[in-house]
């Protein structure tokens, strides 16, 4: 087979226009990510619990949405889903700037828009990684994960920064509407793309939502890689995003650091997605995909350790480095098991698999946001910082529970999963 021209899956059209659409809501989505938090701290004057009540709401829609969602995915056309969310989170985004300038923002209405983001990222995120496969063949998944991932890491590193520019610049709330336009051009991209999707025929269907929900379910608990992911996501999440929920806080009132600095702050710290996007490929072929997803998450986890030392001047270090460290490693780990659960699961199954996983993994996000809120509140935000940050460091270590250890790489297909569909 010859060499495969430089640059890869990105001289593919409706890949490239997906990878443009995506990175440019992932930058959008990262000014968000600074701007709502400091819309309640600096305009609403918010506390600790209710800024962290806002991290808990983006994510709590998946609690109930997950199972559902994931089985009508499986039932759909993905890239229609996909449009009808970009138009939803343009609309809800909008409402804050205006309602701000006519002077009847609220820290509720701040709070329906978090959980409407949420809802609209359940049907997104569901259809999105469903609909990869769509557009590249299984031997280009991993490249193309990595190449999402990067993008993404990479709208990291320029969304908050360009936050804190524009809330200095323009206004806290104005910061938003980068985030609307973002919206725009994902959309744009997504409407030009012409691949048809592949979508696979299930003879053996169930006819109820309550039993295609159960097969996906059934297939999750039953097999061994599926299941110790999600297990240590959950727990990984609900550390680290409970810690992110509280860190705005941390930064801006124990730290002492401006909006301007905050964004560039995390900006420098989120470069490490996109070191570890570039390297998850080689990384995954030298040490082979199970062992690298356990070296990249066993080495970062103690890192996490740095951020409550976090000071001002040069202490600022600290939070870069542990954050940067951080990122990378869970890069790694998601661009090589993104692109196995991809090839891994049955496509017919894959809508249903995902939200069961994404239903324990990101359901957690919300308690852990609240707990790191009430912590705060109890007993200070740098303390809650390193509660949360231990936390994270004993999460790693359940991937040493499963047989992830025993592995070079992770299987090419499914070995031995106990699982059968229901009989229509």
């Amino acid at each position: 087979m010859g060499r495969r021209p430089r640059g890869g899956l990105l001289r593919q059209r409706d890949f490239r226009l997906l990878w443009l659409g995506e990175t440019t809501n992932g930058l959008g989505a990262a000014v968000s990510t600074v701007a709502i938090p400091l819309v309640a701290v600096t305009t609403l004057h918010a506390g600790a619990f209710l800024v962290a009540s806002l991290g808990a709401a983006v994510w709590l829609p998946w609690l109930p949405l997950a199972l559902p969602v994931g089985a009508l995915i499986d039932r759909w056309p993905r890239r229609p889903i996909m449009v009808a969310c970009d138009l939803v989170w343009l609309v809800s985004l909008a409402s804050v700037p205006v309602a701000a300038w006519l002077g009847v923002l609220t820290f509720g209405h701040l709070f329906a828009v978090a959980l409407l983001s949420g809802a609209t990222s359940v049907f997104f995120t569901t259809a999105y990684r469903a609909y990869l496969p769509s557009l590249v063949a299984p031997a280009d998944l991993v490249e193309g994960n990595a190449k999402l991932q990067g993008s993404a890491s990479a709208a990291q590193i320029v969304g908050p920064g360009l936050g804190g520019l524009l809330a200095q610049a323009f206004g806290i709330v104005t910061g938003l509407l980068a985030d609307a336009v973002s919206c725009l051009v994902s959309l744009a991209c997504l409407l030009a793309i012409r691949t048809p999707e592949r979508r696979s025929r299930d003879t053996t269907r169930s006819t109820t939502l309550r039993a295609e929900i159960a097969d996906g379910v059934r297939f999750l608990v039953h097999d061994p890689y599926l299941r110790l992911f999600a297990v240590f996501a959950a727990a990984d999440n609900f550390a680290l995003d409970g810690m992110q929920a509280i860190l705005v806080v941390f930064l801006v009132r124990d730290v002492g650091v401006g909006p301007g600095e905050v964004g560039g702050i995390l900006a420098a710290a989120s470069a490490g997605g996109v070191v570890g996007a570039l390297v998850a490929p080689a990384l995954s072929r030298r040490l082979g995909s199970a062992r690298a997803i356990l070296v990249s998450e066993l080495g970062a986890a103690p890192f996490s350790l740095l951020i409550p030392f976090t000071t001002r001047g040069a202490g600022v270090a600290f939070v870069i480095v542990g954050g940067f460290v951080l990122v990378a490693g869970a890069t790694v780990s998601n661009v090589i098991f993104g692109g196995f659960r991809q090839a891994y699961c049955p496509p017919e199954l894959f809508g249903r698999v995902s939200a069961s996983a994404q239903l324990l993994n990101l359901g957690v996000i919300p308690i852990g946001a609240l707990v790191a809120g009430g912590l705060a509140d109890a007993l200070g935000v740098r303390s809650a910082v390193l509660v949360m940050c231990a936390s994270s460091v004993l999460a790693a270590l359940l991937l040493l529970t499963g047989p992830l250890r025993h592995r070079r790489d992770l299987p090419a297909a499914v070995e031995q999963v106990a699982v059968h569909h229901t009989s229509p």
